[in-house]
């Protein structure tokens, strides 16, 4: 496991085309996460497929959601496959109600399903 990113309890970590986010993500480090995430993509090599987990994601916020659509967009102008994205329950059911769930992977709609 690598780490890319680490900052006021925010930590980015790589491991085998999974980039994990954890900590308390808020509008003082979405823009320096999401670079770091995006860097990282832009490096990757076309023929590998990518996995988001933001199940470690602590508090829920709009800067948590900007750096995942972020990081989409970074690896669809890099033509990089983004097989899945995790998050966790609240971080889910805020995509859902901002209408961002059909952006997601499909195969992983189960892991991404709003909890009541």
């Amino acid at each position: 496991m690598t780490r890319l990113f680490d900052e006021h309890d925010v930590s980015l970590e790589v491991a085998e085309g999974e980039l994990a986010v954890s900590g308390d993500v808020d509008f003082d480090v979405a823009a320096p996460l999401a670079a770091a995430g995006a860097k990282w993509i832009a490096d990757q090599p076309v023929t590998d497929a990518l996995q988001f987990d933001l199940r470690g994601v602590d508090r829920v916020s709009s800067a948590a959601l900007s750096v995942m659509l972020e990081w989409l967009r970074s690896a669809q102008r890099a033509g990089i496959e983004v097989e899945g994205v995790q998050l966790s329950p609240a971080l889910a059911k805020l995509t859902a109600l901002a209408g961002l769930d059909s952006l997601l992977p499909q195969a992983d709609a189960d892991a991404t399903a709003p909890t009541d």
